[in-house]
């Protein structure tokens, strides 16, 4: 039977409910909360938006969006990012999806942290971007009625997530400083490690091996 929250049907599908159980076998509370919050979050808005997405591929989408920051899943030379990306498309393929569907998830996961790029692209990339926005930014808030984000929060609750989520970001990517350069990512750890020191674009570009 199909669970709905906040007026958002979750797919009752052999996919919907495999990516849930290796998700939940990854991730503690806080991501799995925040990954499914992502996925409600992003339907909601999309739909308010008037785009139409494939419920099964914004899921899948949504819930391997952090799964490159677990122990089981998490490299030690790529963006987490990529990590959770490549989780994903192997998991679609493998139960049937065509590779352009896994490459839009791919792409949703691999780019949800660069802003505004993604919402140029499929509805299927950008839904999880606007459902991250929401939950770990609070943007756009007002796209979301106070009875949705009370279902939404009581269904997937957010206690301390603010500290818990940066908590999460770090421990994620501190054994991979090099791999956050020119992504927001090298605040977390500038925030959590006095010591980290971030490479600087213009002195790469003035330091560089080519001569003058």
């Amino acid at each position: 039977m199909s669970e709905a929250i906040a007026g958002i049907v979750i797919p009752d599908t052999e996919l919907v409910r495999a990516a849930t159980t290796l998700v939940r076998n990854a991730t503690d509370d806080t991501l799995f909360n925040h990954s499914r919050r992502v996925f409600l979050w992003g339907a909601l808005k999309s739909a308010a938006r008037g785009q139409e997405v494939d419920l099964e591929l914004a899921y899948v989408g949504a819930l391997f969006h952090d799964l490159g920051l677990t122990p089981t899943y998490a490299t030690k030379d790529r963006r987490f990012e990529i990590d959770g990306a490549e989780a994903a498309r192997d998991f679609l393929l493998d139960h049937g999806r065509t590779e352009q569907e896994a490459r839009n998830v791919w792409l949703a996961i691999a780019l949800h942290t660069t802003p505004e790029i993604p919402l140029h692209l499929a509805p299927e990339v950008a839904v999880v971007t606007l459902g991250v926005e929401t939950d770990v930014l609070g943007l756009d808030l007002g796209e979301i009625t106070d009875r949705q984000r009370a279902a939404v929060v009581s269904a997937h609750p957010r206690p301390d997530f603010k500290n818990r989520i940066l908590q999460a970001f770090y421990n994620g990517m501190s054994n991979r400083p090099d791999t956050t350069f020119g992504t927001m990512n090298d605040d977390v750890l500038a925030h959590f490690d006095p010591s980290f020191s971030r490479k600087n674009f213009v002195e790469i570009i003035r330091n560089n091996s080519w001569p003058e």
